[in-house]
């Protein structure tokens, strides 16, 4: 089953169960950011502008194009592990990466890092110097969360103002600054002044904010779809019908992952997270607190796996898979399968995508980060 047959599986469910389009019911997920959502409204996918507007839509390119004063492709942009690909193969000649760190966050690790390291020219913006940040030709200071003003846009979304609680230290500026200063460099000049200005054009030229300024959200954020100044916002979505009239169901059949068990590797990898680090480290590795309980990489395996190995809980262990090894500790648990292995990726020193698959979701091009085939043996 794929990530996007999975999300249509929950929401046939949801129908199923008659939970839509009433107060206290619908679907939450817990996102892997917490802007994920805000990010994704105001146009950081490849196939839509601002508010989900499809790119393919000559109306809404016409649209932009008059907003922004420039002519717009009428081809969808690419997606993370599309531009990962074209920088091996040379259609992407240089990156700008904002507050990412793919070299450790990004499946088939290897692989990423021969795509990086054949970028022409690669700039990085974050607030610490990640491992990614090592192999930049430029790196720009950027603030953190705390040390601008804005806004997040939570999973019911939400709109909420974020605002400054203390001064970026050094030259480290808002993003919004950086693009400005970045795009003007470039040839189209940014000239806002500040993050509200930003927010009026989003909700010029995005219906579903339509009426989300930062005026109306200094007590309570406020829920799109918000038509304008007058509209309270929407507390939950599909009230009384389908924006199609009927809900539809999606039949979701079963299909295998991209690898599966064999004699060479015979065991089922997945990664992810754990409750006391987050993504890729580069903050909360940085957080003696947090360290505390958990200081550093290891794999978890099941106790009658480990006894058949010849393995001891604390004692080293090497995860191969069919792009590349590395060396652990053993932790082991009944919190995982026998023939499982499950091995968190905030790790540096034992890079977890070192491992991974870059099999992509056909709809979403997501990579398949929780299934692989792996070896696990005695170091």
């Amino acid at each position: 089953i794929t990530g996007t047959d999975n999300v249509l599986s929950v929401a046939n469910l949801a129908m199923l169960t008659g939970n839509v389009g009433r107060a206290s019911s619908g679907v939450n997920p817990l996102r892997g950011q917490n802007n994920v959502q805000g990010a994704c409204d105001v146009g950081g996918l490849p196939d839509v502008y601002p508010g989900y507007q499809k790119v393919a839509d000559p109306a809404n390119r016409k649209k932009f194009e008059q907003a922004w004063g420039k002519q717009l492709s009428p081809d969808n942009g690419l997606t993370v592990m599309e531009i990962i690909d074209s920088l091996e193969t040379g259609k992407v000649k240089g990156l700008i990466i904002m507050g990412e760190n793919p070299m450790i966050s990004d499946p088939n690790l290897n692989h990423a890092e021969r795509a990086l390291d054949s970028a022409e020219f690669l700039v990085v913006s974050d607030i610490f110097l990640t491992e990614t940040a090592e192999k930049a030709d430029v790196v720009l200071p950027a603030a953190s969360f705390a040390e601008k003003n804005g806004t997040f846009t939570n999973t019911e979304r939400r709109v909420i103002l974020v605002r400054k609680a203390l001064d970026a230290p050094g030259e480290a500026r808002s993003d919004w600054q950086i693009i400005c200063d970045l795009s003007t460099a470039l040839g189209y000049p940014m000239s806002y002044g500040s993050s509200s200005e930003i927010m009026d054009e989003i909700a010029e030229v995005t219906p579903i904010y339509g009426g989300i300024h930062h005026d109306r959200i200094q007590e309570v954020g406020l829920q799109w779809p918000c038509a304008d100044r007058g509209h309270p916002g929407t507390m939950y979505l599909h009230k009384g019908k389908f924006k199609r009239g009927m809900g539809q169901f999606h039949p979701v059949d079963f299909i295998p992952p991209a690898e599966s068990p064999d004699s060479e590797y015979p065991f089922i990898l997945s990664t992810g997270r754990i409750l006391f680090h987050y993504h890729t480290g580069s903050m909360t590795r940085r957080v003696d607190a947090l360290n505390e309980f958990v200081s550093g990489a290891y794999a978890e395996i099941h106790p009658e796996d480990v006894r058949r190995l010849g393995l001891v809980d604390g004692g080293p262990v090497r995860i191969s898979t069919r792009r590349g090894q590395i060396e652990t500790t053993v932790k082991s648990t009944e919190m995982v399968a026998e023939g499982s292995v499950f091995v968190p990726f905030h790790f540096a020193e034992s890079a977890a995508n070192v491992l991974t698959n870059d099999s992509l979701d056909p709809v979403a091009k997501i990579p398949e980060l929780k299934v692989a085939a792996c070896q696990v043996s005695r170091v």
